[in-house]
């Protein structure tokens, strides 16, 4: 069961000029309890449509409605909406306790009251111990955990996060991910998130919505979003992935379509998306599904590719290979795939099933 909406972004644009838009015609429904990531690029508009549910950002049309009523001339402090930033803004001459209780003083919630909610709160992000420290007295991510509880103290129905983690470090900023992700199942709070950051937000979210030019091209699940993306744009930026072009030549026996590659290759892929012969194509492809040596003799579509470059990562090795025209895959194979270390200049058989990777339509080039 398709749990019920907190919130409805309805026809909404903005624009700062009167020219430039920033969000066009957004139609958004965030549902009660989900986690949800906007993802996009600098300039996407995923910032600009949190900063106006957060009553941050007015918007130049549409209704924005929470939890039914209309909000778009309601000021933030009257939004019941959590909100914590990337800088965390936190004030600075008040010590944990107080920063926590700010909120709740300016509900005019009595002392007692105040005390315990800002005690559960502390407790919730393991600060029990730091209620006298200033902010300058703590880490990263003892600050980010304090913007985080005092987004959570008074207990909204729905917090947003504007990239909250981009300040830390590589280590520290995986743990608040399950941190932050083991705080809203333990609460069950709707959270929506902004971030740059692919891998941050297949880790976290329910599902994700993606932002090009102050458009969603696609919202789902991070597994959908990964395997079956809406076009070549989605294919690229979620994750990383081969992105080869062609032209559809003919339909085999099977159905699938037959593509012949800018390298002069020819390749056969499952026409998901009903393409006609003779159209120009993207194939994408992911680099863990491309096989070498005797395993991609196993696969429909093979060639020979020229190792450009290798990288060692830990487990598996990163290659980056040529298949000709200048035309190049990137491939990742765990390190027992291989008798002996790969050298630049070397060529061997890479391959792919035609059920890996997607086809897409494309523009001809002007």
């Amino acid at each position: 069961m398709t749990p019920e909406p907190i919130v409805d972004f309805v026809n909404v644009k903005k624009t700062y000029d009167g020219r430039n838009i920033v969000i066009n015609d957004l139609n958004l429904t965030i549902r009660q309890g989900e986690f949800l990531t906007l993802l996009g690029g600098s300039g996407s508009g995923k910032t600009t449509t949190l900063m106006m549910l957060a009553g941050f950002e007015m918007p130049t049309g549409g209704r924005i409605y929470l939890q039914g009523r209309s909000i778009e001339n309601l000021p933030p402090h009257k939004r019941g909406i959590g909100v914590v930033f990337q800088n965390y803004a936190l004030f600075p001459h008040m010590t944990v306790a107080q920063n926590l209780a700010y909120p709740l003083r300016m509900r005019k919630m009595n002392r007692q009251q105040t005390e315990h909610k800002v005690s559960k709160a502390m407790e919730m992000v393991r600060l029990g111990t730091m209620k006298d420290r200033r902010p300058h007295e703590l880490s990263g991510g003892q600050q980010q955990r304090v913007a985080l509880a005092r987004a959570l103290v008074f207990e909204p129905e729905l917090i947003l996060m504007d990239e909250p983690l981009g300040a830390l470090d590589k280590t520290l900023r995986e743990h608040m991910q399950y941190e932050i992700k083991q705080i809203h199942r333990d609460l069950g709070v709707t959270m929506v998130y902004v971030t740059h950051d692919q891998s941050e937000a297949l880790t976290m979210s329910d599902r994700i919505a993606i932002f090009e030019s102050g458009n969603i091209i696609q919202i789902d699940n991070p597994r959908a979003l990964y395997e079956r993306p809406a076009n070549a744009y989605v294919a690229s930026f979620i994750g990383e992935n081969n992105i080869l072009s062609g032209r559809s030549t003919a339909c085999d026996e099977n159905g699938d379509l037959v593509i012949g590659l800018e390298s002069g290759n020819t390749v056969h892929m499952r026409n998901t998306n009903g393409i006609g012969i003779g159209k120009p194509v993207t194939v994408a492809v992911r680099p863990e599904h491309i096989a070498i040596g005797q395993a991609a003799q196993q696969r429909r579509n093979q060639c020979t590719a020229t190792i450009r470059d290798v990288t060692y990562v830990g487990d598996h090795l990163r290659l980056l290979t040529d298949t000709g025209a200048g035309q190049q895959i990137v491939l990742r194979r765990p390190l027992t795939d291989f008798a002996s270390d790969p050298q630049r200049g070397q060529t061997l058989l890479i391959g792919w099933h035609d059920t890996d990777g997607c086809v897409f339509a494309r523009r001809p080039p002007a």
